[in-house]
């Protein structure tokens, strides 16, 4: 049986600047890390005034730790000659929050298709090559709630099972926010569910 996937990878840092020659053509290529179609859309802007002059700025995202959400933009070129190469080339790496970008200055010789397909493909390969691609796992975040005499059950459980806690409140009763990798969160939920006088509640759940 397969299991759910809970790793992702992405990058940390902007990729190197690369450029890619094809009959008189200049491809710069760009690759960036990114949470939100707002911070691609800064990105872009960044790029159209550093390139003022170029004639295309092509470009594909995916975003989302399980890859949910992509889009691939040809940007003038003939269509999927390249949005979807560079998409392509983010489906390859197998990577996501992540924008490529390919800017074009044209040199007077039309590529054709297949050449615009090979070059818009090669620069965004370039353009990752460049980075360091960091693993990550998915992680869920749960909130326990309990008693001070159940306090020490519950750090007991914690330290036992390496849970991170990211927050803490220790005021009337106590409450750990804590974050818990993907493949194990259910075990980990029915766990504090099962103990007593303690409260568990998923972060979708929760009411402010």
């Amino acid at each position: 049986m397969e299991t759910e996937k809970d790793t992702y990878k992405t990058i940390l840092k902007p990729s190197e600047e690369v450029l890619y020659k094809e009959k008189g053509s200049k491809f710069f290529g760009y690759a960036f890390p990114v949470t939100s179609e707002e911070i691609i859309k800064e990105h872009l802007e960044d790029l159209k005034k550093q390139h003022y002059s170029a004639r295309h700025w092509c470009y594909a995202w995916q975003l989302g730790k399980s890859y949910e959400h992509y889009r691939a933009n040809d940007d003038g070129e003939p269509s999927n000659s390249a949005g979807m190469p560079i998409y392509g080339q983010l489906q390859s790496f197998d990577v996501t929050n992540i924008l490529v970008v390919v800017v074009r200055y044209f040199g007077g010789t039309k590529l054709g298709v297949g050449g615009l397909i090979q070059a818009y493909k090669t620069t965004a390969q370039m353009a990752l090559e460049t980075c360091r691609i960091h693993t990550k796992t998915i992680d869920e975040i749960f909130f326990v709630q309990c008693e001070y005499p159940e306090m020490n059950t519950v750090m007991r459980i914690l330290k036992d099972e390496n849970i991170k806690i990211v927050n803490q409140k220790l005021e009337l009763s106590c409450e750990f926010e804590i974050s818990v990798r993907k493949k194990d969160a259910d075990r980990i939920f029915e766990l504090f569910e099962n103990t007593y006088k303690v409260k568990i509640i998923k972060e979708e759940d929760k009411q402010e």
